[in-house]
């Protein structure tokens, strides 16, 4: 089902509009989205127009496709599916006769990002691979700039069981010749990378190696307010910069630098980011769903975690939160393909109430029964269940009061149900 040849073969058919401006690309298991937007609202502060293409939406399919920051209208997707639409009917009519595959759904909303961004006349894409990276749709663009954030476990019936087999379908967005920046810290991914870049010729920035992130620590300040991290260059004679990231989480650090150090390469292949705007644009990135505050009196927190990696971070982050807070109750749900055993076993001890839920965004919810199971094995308390997110959430703020906190993480499914209803 995956492969190449059905996007390159649709947007020929487009007339190759990916080909009309210079593109970053950015893989990765956690943080590839934060590193995007941080990216792109750096390239927006140096007085670009940005495209920026991501996903999974939260609430609409508009939020993939901005511009400036702005989600394309609902015009302007209309527009860019008539265009798109008839060049996919004729890619169906032709694998009918031969027996072969239609584009995929994400093929199509791609190349129809692809259309907006030629016909309002980006300056420069940030694009964010769906899945993966070797094979995903989104690794035909024109990259000057390949980023790859933290890789971890996740999607491994797709991309393989380990680390190792994860790096490398992520670093086929690797182009010869073309820079790439890793944030990649773990020891088979840093060599799977690197071997990649060697073998492509593409020189290489490693975090840990060529540039660092160390977490400036606040006196007492908010932890969900953002954070400071001071990025240190190998090698060269810049002092150490610190710049303040508006997302929250202490993984956000590492986030912001190879963002850093991704402006400087651009600015280094002649797209101009001024140190100033780099500054600016890392205070502004934000984005929905990721350890976004929804309440204080109780404290309410929902995040999309959804990976063993990601919820590590979201706990590490909330930490000092839950310390002083009781009750802490975790609302939590999950699909049926994650490792939802293992992310539940991180909160062991951390709550005093788990309530389960079953989201209705899509058939792939875990049940209630798989959900209950899991809990018990992991330790946690005994577990309640409420049929609906929103029933889940009325729940954990009773059980939480004024004083408590509420923690509402497992997918990005029922991050969209419980933003959407407040």
């Amino acid at each position: 089902m995956f492969g190449l040849g059905r996007m390159r073969r649709l947007l020929a058919a487009l007339d190759m509009p990916h080909l009309r401006y210079p593109a970053v690309h950015v893989a990765g298991t956690k943080g590839k989205g934060s590193t995007v937007a941080m990216i792109a609202d750096v390239l927006a502060a140096s007085g670009h127009r940005v495209g920026r293409y991501m996903s999974p939406h939260v609430h609409s399919v508009g939020e993939r496709i901005c511009v400036d920051g702005r989600p394309i209208s609902a015009a302007d997707l209309v527009a860019a599916f008539r265009v798109v639409i008839p060049a996919v009917d004729q890619l169906d009519r032709a694998a009918a006769r031969r027996g072969g595959r239609r584009p995929t759904w994400f093929e199509v909303v791609t190349a129809a990002a692809f259309v907006h961004f030629a016909r309002v006349g980006i300056d420069v894409a940030v694009l964010e691979t769906g899945l993966g990276g070797r094979l995903d749709a989104t690794n035909v663009a024109n990259t000057v700039l390949s980023v790859i954030t933290s890789i971890s476990l996740d999607h491994m019936a797709i991309l393989g069981p380990t680390i190792g087999r994860i790096a490398r379908e992520k670093a086929g967005i690797i182009k010869p010749g073309t820079p790439v920046v890793s944030g990649a810290l773990h020891p088979d991914a840093r060599s799977v990378i690197a071997a990649t870049a060697r073998l492509r010729r593409a020189p290489l920035a490693q975090l840990g190696r060529d540039f660092e992130a160390t977490v400036v620590e606040s006196d007492g300040g908010d932890p969900l307010a953002g954070g400071e991290v001071e990025v240190t260059m190998h090698g060269g004679r810049d002092r150490p910069r610190r710049y303040r990231h508006a997302m929250p989480g202490r993984h956000q650090a590492e986030n912001a630098a190879v963002a850093v150090m991704a402006a400087r390469r651009l600015d280094a292949l002649g797209i101009r980011v001024p140190e100033a705007a780099i500054t600016r644009g890392l205070a502004t990135a934000r984005l929905p769903a990721r350890i976004e505050r929804l309440s204080s009196s109780p404290l309410v927190v929902v995040d999309a975690a959804h990976n063993v990696a990601s919820m590590e971070s979201l706990l590490d982050t909330l930490a000092p939160a839950l310390a002083t807070r009781r009750p802490r109750v975790l609302v939590f749900a999950a699909s049926n393909d994650k490792q939802i055993e293992e992310m539940l076993a991180l909160a062991t001890g951390r709550f005093d109430h788990v309530v389960l839920t079953r989201y209705a965004a899509n058939r792939r919810g875990a049940t209630l029964e798989r959900l209950q199971a899991a809990a018990r094995a992991a330790g946690l308390p005994q577990p309640l269940t409420s049929a609906t997110p929103a029933a889940a959430v009325r729940r954990a703020k009773s059980l939480a009061g004024r004083r408590g906190a509420v923690c509402i993480a497992g997918s990005f499914f029922l991050a969209a149900e419980l933003r959407r209803g407040g």
